[in-house]
């Protein structure tokens, strides 16, 4: 059952909660994935991931919050497991361990050195150590690598043509022209790759161009909002959707604000705000965002409808 997941629909990236100490603070976590998970229309979470500051977190805390994701929310919920590794063999490591764990599918993020550049016989290979050591469905991360687009299409077509696990991209090409070809061809294929936009700043756009899911850190916090903003796209309401995406941009404003390393960071204060986290600590080299920024995200759930004109969560 686990390995004919194909990844599609709304798929939360939940955060991780740490204590004052560093440490990962457990009892918040299992609160949050099931506050995450209790949203209707959602078909997945991932964890792993930018979200739970994974460059962050070892090799065996990365097992432990899949553990504590398995026992609280598995049996209900499938889950996507972050591949966040430097080098292959490292990789192919953690794809094995959330096959073992019970992960539904991988998303797998481009190994440090692509970042340079990449040829289609490097990310091939990536991706077939990862097969080999899985056999999950794997969403590949269309993450910006040099040129800034991540995998040009046509290495995208020869990957999937040679590792047929690769059933999804995360799409972060931030590129409107692009996305929407990457919608066209690769949603067209036989089987189909679906687009799991993480265009989080502009959703709405990215979702009348027909991706059939989304994959989001901001899930975290509007999970809610961005299903029924699924739903009401692909019913073609355009009319709740656009009222739906007037209530999310105030926060797409804040959380996806320059520098962009700080989305996640502002997204716990968005919890603690909504009084469904106890702290926004994150781990370096992250460091804690101002008071004014604080108050910029605030104001931010008020216009969207989360908190009263007081600051209290509605």
């Amino acid at each position: 059952m686990k390995h004919s997941y194909i990844p599609h629909g709304v798929i939360p990236a939940v955060i991780l909660p740490f204590n004052d100490d560093l440490s990962i603070d457990e009892p918040s976590f299992r609160s949050h994935l099931k506050d995450v998970t209790s949203v209707k229309g959602i078909s997945a979470i991932t964890i792993n991931a930018h979200s739970t500051e994974v460059a962050s977190c070892t090799f065996d805390e990365q097992k432990r919050v899949l553990n504590i994701t398995q026992d609280a929310v598995g049996s209900t919920t499938p889950i996507v497991h972050g591949v966040y590794a430097e080098g292959s063999l490292e990789a192919a490591k953690i794809a094995a361990m959330a096959t073992k764990g019970g992960a539904s599918a991988l998303l797998v993020f481009p190994p440090g050195p692509f970042t340079l550049g990449q040829h289609p016989g490097m990310v091939i290979d990536h991706f077939k150590r990862i097969e080999d050591a899985s056999g999950l469905p794997i969403i590949a991360f269309q993450y910006p690598l040099a040129g800034g687009q991540g995998y040009p299409l046509k290495t995208l077509h020869q990957l999937i043509k040679a590792v047929p696990s690769v059933r999804a991209i995360k799409d972060w090409c931030s590129n409107p022209v692009l996305h929407e070809k990457h919608i066209r061809e690769l949603q067209t294929l036989n089987p189909a790759v679906n687009v799991l936009t993480t265009h989080s700043a502009w959703l709405f756009s990215s979702l009348v161009l027909g991706a059939n899911g989304l994959l989001s850190g901001s899930g975290s916090v509007i999970a809610d909002l961005q299903s029924q903003l699924f739903t009401a796209v692909n019913n073609n309401d355009l009319a709740k959707a656009k009222a739906l995406n007037d209530r999310i941009f105030p926060m797409s404003q804040v959380f996806y604000a320059d520098p962009w390393v700080d989305m996640h960071n502002r997204m716990k204060e968005a919890l603690v705000l909504l009084g469904k986290l106890p702290r926004a600590v994150v781990r370096p080299p992250l460091v804690k965002i101002t008071e004014s920024e604080i108050l910029l995200i605030k104001n931010a759930l008020i216009q969207a409808g989360l908190l009263d004109k007081s600051g209290k969560p509605l």
